[in-house]
């Protein structure tokens, strides 16, 4: 699939990048890796982690960074800081999965090759995703857009 990768931050002692290993440690407690970030030259990590049903609290964010900064010990993974952090609500959509769980919400899609009328960017009702497309009504009709072909995908929080 062509979405933005989740940063792949490979540090020199570790065993893999720092993505792969907070997807492993957070799906065994029971979460989802939804992005990952470093910024000043890696040192410091922000990991956006979501649950399937329910939603993440403050307590499952201090519970999660606990466990993460054990575990980048352990592998030998070197940051300055870590913070761990719900996606909010206009949550980035970046598997397949995530627009088939987030069907019926709004969405604001930037594609990274304009369409035949020029246009890049589509917000409306997501329809869900089926083989590699997902559906998009804008505007009163259904759009076609390819996951691999999407830049940036984010839910509208309606408020």
């Amino acid at each position: 699939m062509g979405l933005a990768p989740i940063f792949c931050l490979r540090d020199p002692k570790s065993m893999g990048t720092v993505a792969e290993v907070a997807e492993m440690t957070l799906s065994g407690m029971g979460f989802e890796l939804v992005d990952a970030r470093s910024s000043g030259g890696g040192r410091f990590l922000t990991v956006f982690i979501d649950r399937p049903a329910g939603g993440v609290t403050v307590d499952d964010c201090a519970d999660v960074s606990r466990q993460l900064s054990r575990v980048f010990e352990v592998e030998g993974i070197d940051y300055d800081r870590l913070e761990v952090s719900s996606p909010g609500l206009d949550r980035p959509l970046r598997k397949a999965a995530d627009f088939e769980r987030f069907a019926g919400n709004r969405v604001d899609v930037k594609m990274r090759t304009p369409d035949a009328t020029g246009r890049r960017r589509f917000a409306g009702l997501l329809r869900g995703v089926q083989d590699g497309v997902a559906k998009v009504d804008v505007d009163g009709r259904e759009v076609a857009l390819d996951l691999g072909d999407i830049d940036k995908a984010r839910l509208v929080p309606e408020l």
